[in-house]
């Protein structure tokens, strides 16, 4: 995990303004100042502040009270004054509280710790990487605003393209013990053994050093992995590429999505926000500084259908 230490350590060049590739956009600096000069702003949305209910209690007057397991960019992380927290969901969730009217207030969390946080009301948002299921729909509301992706990454001048089960037979791919893409992987080789085709070497590694120098030297041919972490790391270091993505909830549709208690009055507003946010291009521009326009969703809905419970 990546905590207020270690970011500087690992983003220490990002820092200085290197300019990083962008997957969907044009080049442009990943900024890690204090001062976040360019992150988008919106104005206040009159309809979207008409939506929040009349009964919704915000933590504090004025403020939009938001909860974020901090520590892993893109999603989020400390710039070089070890305090100020930025990233995607930061971004995402400036726009939010302009949308409504309200100062933004992050709090740091553990992930386990945001589920009673806003069921009790201490915060009025999780915007956290936090995926819509049917089971969590039973205590939130959801206002999705990004896809949830997993990609298949390899070495830059590898010009496989991974898009369907057939793609990966025969190929060594990494993956995680005990991942939600390892099942996934395994039932593509299921699938592919079934239709006479080579299943995949499944690979294993516990340290990150070895699994990029296996990329590098061939001893695999492709990482599968949560894309926004490896869209982000590609776009650092400039020595893996995008071969393929899908959802993460795959074959099912994953969206992750601002999360909040259920009967709150709020996922509309949220929802409605959002969606002012896409047409007027302050949300592309907040994904795409930090290297995530392939997540990017079309339109925000309230509570759509999440993953399943099993």
């Amino acid at each position: 995990m990546i905590t207020r230490r270690n970011t500087l350590a690992l983003l220490g060049a990002a820092s200085a303004g290197a300019l990083l590739p962008s997957l969907g956009l044009a080049q442009q600096a990943i900024d890690l100042s204090p001062e976040q000069p360019g992150r988008p702003r919106a104005q206040r949305d009159e309809a979207a502040v008409k939506l929040i209910g009349k009964d919704t209690k915000f933590v504090k007057e004025g403020v939009f009270t938001v909860a974020n397991a901090t520590g892993r960019l893109p999603f989020a992380g400390y710039t070089a004054d070890a305090k100020t927290i930025v990233g995607s969901e930061p971004d995402i969730a400036q726009l939010v509280a302009d949308a409504l009217g309200r100062k933004l207030e992050i709090v740091p969390v553990s992930w386990a710790d945001w589920p009673l946080g806003v069921a009790s009301g201490k915060y009025d948002a999780a915007i956290s990487n936090i995926t819509v299921t049917e089971q969590r729909k039973e205590k939130f509301d959801f206002s999705t605003y990004r896809k949830d992706l997993l990609g298949f990454y390899v070495k830059k001048d590898n010009e496989i393209q991974i898009r369907e089960p057939r793609d990966i037979a025969g190929l060594k791919v990494i993956v995680g013990s005990g991942t939600n893409q390892e099942q996934i992987l395994l039932r593509w080789n299921e699938q592919n053994v079934k239709d006479g085709l080579k299943p995949a070497e499944v690979q294993y590694y516990d340290d990150d050093v070895v699994l990029y120098l296996a990329l590098e030297t061939g001893r695999a041919d492709a990482y599968l992995g949560p894309n926004a972490l490896l869209s982000f790391k590609a776009a650092q270091e400039n020595k893996t590429r995008l071969a393929g993505n899908f959802s993460g909830g795959w074959p099912v549709l994953a969206e992750i999505a601002v999360t909040t208690r259920k009967g709150a009055g709020l996922a509309e507003a949220i929802t409605h926000a959002i969606n002012t946010q896409i047409g007027n291009g302050n949300y592309a521009k907040a994904l795409g500084r930090w290297n995530l326009a392939s997540e990017a969703i079309e339109q925000s809905h309230t509570n759509p259908p999440g993953l399943p419970a099993k």
